[in-house]
């Protein structure tokens, strides 16, 4: 049996797309299935390069059609497309986070490029995609992470109207190959903001020292540091205030890919989970026939099932957004945040399941359990985007605006307007919809009605209990009031998403007996704040609902989870 929520690479075809894009997915899928799952493991046990993955890549030329926008272009199929970009995370995901990673920092690398003026750049880099070559962002240093304002790359004038810049960057992917390393750094004789500069750099330059690779990984998450490296003109991306804009609009693009790698992991995980726990017999029985583990097979799965959800509705917002609509400002850290902890907790589920198994060398689900964890925590800790989510609280409860309704969209253009984001800030003035109707639409679902009255007593809070000024210094306290607002914010895509592909109502049901759950636990984790107020205890005590309970849909949701058993074998 096919799930239609699920990825299946027997059954994949991506008809939605154009026929270019069906064909290298589909070839993609196809060179992973003819390594095989004995190959892949055992890659990923050795910490083996990925040369030839990159190999295949180049041939098909997959990462230059995918990563060109149109105003670059060498080919009619090549355009910067959010949708096909995502698909393609979920398929590399799927397979293992190494190869994931490898194309994402790349795309990290490509976001500085495709957001400079200087056409040099832009052409030198058209031609290294086609030739195959993968990029590499270089800002994060060892001493100052990725705290822009602190860069120790120093330039200095070479008094030819270049530059010479000295100094080491570290937590680089890719920094061992990259045809191409956007570098953050500023100029040693300009204090301040104007003194921030872009720059293009070549891995195989003399003066480029790969020192090491920083973990025990294939994915090679490089120190390296420049010596004197002569900076020309063409190679300047950007300078002063773009500089600094064009790190945080890079990492706008970049964070969004960690949502469908998560779903990618889960995916394959929950198939080898299932179909473990479906055939192994304790005490006589099945392992599945345990109601403990059922639950935790269906929480897995309707988890999930959210992941997608919100994570395809979020990727239309990405995909419509414009100088007038940022919404995608809220909507973008939450795929980093919520759906990649949602991945946690998917993993988590299953291996309480299927627990020794879980340590086999010769299972997926053994690195799945490791990479999981690294979700999270890339391009902005959870509590960084936390914090980031939390500066739309009140705008988007209380004060929403009128939008015409975003479409699906599956269409076959290129997403301009990403390298085009200009200044990072004006944050405050970003208006979104009315979240009530996506809920209404489903008033008659029992826990979405139940998880409605939650989200009607967070505006409450917002309105009669929020943190005053001594308490918006707390950040742990703002922390759990930023796990609220977000359960609210997922909801509302998930159902939204829903009603476009007529999610089934049972899903759905069983879905936000979760959320409420989650809802009442953050509300329990408010209430016991050192700082809260006691109305704020008793607000997060009247907060907590019990899910509506449904023995009958319960049973319906795991004939589809039992199903899964046996569904997707990885080839040997």
């Amino acid at each position: 049996m096919t799930d239609p929520l699920l990825f299946n690479p027997r059954t994949y075809d991506p008809a939605h797309f154009d026929p270019e894009t069906r064909r290298l997915l589909r070839a993609t899928v196809d060179w992973f299935e003819a390594r095989g799952k004995r190959r892949l493991t055992e890659d990923y046990r050795s910490r083996a390069w990925l040369g030839e993955f990159l190999d295949f890549a180049a041939r098909e030329r997959l990462f230059a059609t995918f990563l060109t926008p149109s105003a670059a272009a060498r080919r009619e199929d090549q355009r910067w497309d959010t949708a096909r970009i995502a698909a393609l995370n979920e398929i590399l995901g799927f397979y293992g986070l190494d190869y994931w990673y490898a194309w994402q920092v790349t795309i990290l690398g490509l976001g500085p490029v495709w957001q400079s003026d200087n056409a040099a750049a832009r052409t030198r880099a058209a031609g290294l995609l086609d030739q195959g070559e993968v990029f590499a962002f270089g800002l994060s240093e060892r001493a100052h992470g990725a705290d822009i304002y602190s860069t120790d790359m120093l330039l200095t004038p070479d008094g030819d109207g270049g530059f010479l810049a000295s100094g080491s960057k570290y937590y680089i992917g890719n920094g061992n190959a990259a045809g191409l390393v956007s570098v953050f750094g500023r100029r040693a004789d300009v204090e301040g903001p104007d003194g921030y500069v872009f720059f293009a750099a070549d891995s195989r330059h003399p003066a480029y020292h790969l020192v090491k690779n920083v973990v025990d990984s294939s994915k090679y998450v490089s120190e390296f540091r420049l010596a004197d490296y002569p900076v020309g003109a063409d190679d300047i991306l950007h300078t002063g205030r773009a500089a600094f804009d064009a790190a945080l609009n890079t990492v706008n693009v970049g964070k969004f890919n960690l949502c469908t790698a998560s779903i990618g992991i889960c995916e394959h995980a929950m198939y080898e989970a299932v179909t473990h726990a479906h055939h192994r017999v304790l005490y006589g029985r099945p392992v599945t026939a345990f109601p403990h583990v059922r639950r935790e097979l269906a929480d897995a799965y309707v988890r999930l099932a959210g992941m997608k959800l919100f994570s395809d509705r979020a990727a239309d917002y990405f995909r419509s957004a414009g100088p007038e609509d940022r919404r995608y400002l809220l909507f973008n850290p939450m795929t980093k945040m919520k759906v990649t902890t949602e991945g946690e907790k998917v993993i988590d589920l299953l291996w309480d399941v299927i627990a020794a198994k879980g340590f086999e060398k010769d299972t997926y689900f053994a690195q799945a359990a490791v990479e999981i964890r690294s979700l999270p925590k890339l391009e902005g800790t959870v509590h960084v985007n936390l914090a980031l989510i939390l500066k739309f609280l009140r705008s988007h409860l209380l004060d929403p605006a009128g939008y015409a309704p975003v479409p699906a969209r599956l269409d076959a253009a290129d997403d301009a307007f990403l390298f085009r984001q200009g200044p990072a800030r004006g944050l405050g003035s970003i208006r979104f919809h009315d979240w009530r109707p996506a809920f209404d639409a489903y008033a008659d679902v029992p826990n979405v009605a139940r998880f409605r009255e939650q989200a009607d007593a967070l505006c409450d809070f917002v309105r009669t209990a929020a943190p005053d000024e001594e308490q918006s210094r707390d950040l742990d306290l703002l922390l759990s009031v930023g796990q609220l607002f977000a359960l609210v914010v997922h909801g509302q895509l998930i159902l939204e998403q829903a009603h476009a592909t007529a999610l089934d109502t049972d899903v759905l049901d069983e879905l936000f007996s979760v959320l409420v759950r989650d809802f009442s636990a953050h509300a329990v984790e408010l209430h016991g704040k050192e700082s809260a107020t006691p109305v704020q205890q008793d607000w997060a005590l009247g907060a907590v609902r019990r899910p509506v309970a449904d023995e009958a849909r319960a049973a319906r949701v795991w004939k589809r989870v039992e199903a899964l058993a046996g569904a997707y074998e990885m080839a040997p």
